[in-house]
């Protein structure tokens, strides 16, 4: 229980950190350079802009990218591809459920004459 506590307590202390070296980064630049969205280290995306629908739809639900994760909305970190997460997620699902893979078949279809001569299968398609 402690561990988990001194955990968290470091995420929480990392998390800060990362905003107020983000901060600063902006900060440091002059005023007419700021645009608030960067890297801290060149790693960790942040963006302090105010968002809009179609940056939240981008960061969280983009079919166009392969990205699991992409860069958060707001703030200091990343956010995860909704639709990304659920491709993986079947694909994980069907492959843990044995699914076969789907085979093109050829389907006959069986008919009786008018004489009463046996079924005959003829194909279909």
């Amino acid at each position: 229980m402690r561990t988990l506590r001194g955990i968290r307590r470091l995420a929480r202390l990392a998390a800060l950190g990362l905003v107020a070296a983000a901060i600063a980064t902006e900060l440091a630049k002059p005023e007419s350079e700021r645009t608030w969205q960067g890297k801290v280290l060149d790693v960790v995306p942040y963006d302090f802009r105010p968002p809009t629908w179609d940056r939240i739809r981008a960061a969280y639900w983009n079919p166009d990218s392969d990205r699991l994760f992409s860069d958060r909305v707001f703030g200091v970190g990343w956010a995860v591809n909704l639709y990304q997460a659920r491709e993986l997620m079947k694909e994980v699902f069907g492959r843990l459920m044995g699914e076969p893979r789907t085979l093109p078949i050829r389907m006959s279809v069986r008919s009786k004459s008018a004489a009463g001569e046996a079924d005959t299968a003829t194909p279909r398609g």
